[in-house]
């Protein structure tokens, strides 16, 4: 009972943290990576001794002070800047030689109008894998819908991806950390690990109501979550354990990725837990309903009498 005695508490959090998940990214916006603006990667592998990040990135700041240096395993930097035409790039790798014997590895450059466009790719591609889930939560439920309408739980999904996909989406905007496209594989992994929980609570609370006939709504809903958090935890949990290796043991390139599914993972659990089932009863679930539908499929008036609630 503790979870839904107190869901004005756990509901008011969540739209806390929604606000100043907004407030950032209204106010700051995204940093947006080259992937969606535009410019060039150089990638360099020191052979003989390597020097500092400080070292590299006094030198390229000389030329390109907005350039962002990210050190890449033991011995390598990748330089991401404006974009860079092959005189320029060659340039670039004649002022680091000073720092010591290096290699280019890799030499990429986007053009505006492709990070634009891979910008409103990835807007559709989060969008259209919303709508995905909500019309398979409809369409899954359809025909179960007593007590609560199938289009009311898809519209609980939303809500709830709503909430697990704008809260690290803020922290980014926040933190002024670079958005790239691995930032966007995270919101959709984010949106497929949530979704799978909360369509589990809901399914033994649609279970309870017709085990538990002399329950009330709320002691069916309160079960159905404590029933159900020993595995939402595990299964949380032993992701969260594969997510937090990446993250710690991943190296520069996935740090980033792996910081956006912690999150994410971690406001998974609790949109699942305590707010997704709060949401349903506001939107009126009630033991009234399922007797009253359950008196109608009694009726013999009724041509669907019979059918199981």
């Amino acid at each position: 009972m503790f979870i839904l005695k107190n869901k004005k508490i756990f509901f008011a959090i969540a739209i806390i943290l929604l606000g100043l998940s907004f407030g950032s990214i209204i106010a700051k916006g995204f940093n947006w990576g080259i992937d969606f603006t535009g410019g060039s990667v150089v990638e360099v592998d020191y052979t003989g001794t390597v020097p500092t990040q400080e070292q590299v990135q006094a030198i390229v700041h000389t030329t390109y002070p907005n350039a962002s240096i990210q050190k890449i395993g033991a011995t390598g930097y990748l330089v991401r800047t404006l974009e860079l035409s092959q005189s320029a790039k060659d340039a670039l790798l004649n002022s680091l030689k000073p720092t010591g014997e290096l290699t280019e590895k890799r030499f990429n450059t986007i053009g505006p109008s492709i990070g634009q466009e891979l910008r409103t790719k990835s807007l559709i591609a989060i969008i259209l894998v919303s709508l995905a889930i909500i019309i398979f939560v409809a369409f899954a439920f359809r025909s179960v819908s007593q007590p609560i309408a199938s289009w009311k739980y898809a519209l609980i999904v939303l809500a709830v991806l709503f909430h697990d996909v704008i809260i690290p989406a803020g922290f980014f905007a926040w933190s002024g950390i670079q958005v790239d496209t691995l930032f966007i594989v995270g919101l959709l992994t984010i949106l497929g690990v949530s979704v799978n929980d909360t369509i589990v609570v809901f399914d033994r609370i649609r279970e309870n109501f017709r085990t538990y006939r002399k329950m009330n709504t709320t002691e069916i809903i309160d079960n159905a979550i404590t029933s159900t958090i020993s595995r939402t935890i595990i299964t949380h949990g032993s992701t969260q354990i594969m997510v937090l290796s990446m993250l710690l043991f991943g190296g520069p390139t996935l740090f980033y990725f792996a910081l956006a599914l912690t999150i994410g993972i971690l406001f998974g659990i609790y949109s699942s837990v305590f707010v997704a089932a709060a949401i349903a009863m506001w939107l009126g679930i009630k033991r009234e309903d399922l007797v009253k539908s359950s008196a109608k499929s009694t009726d013999p008036n009724d041509p669907n009498s019979g059918a199981m609630v």
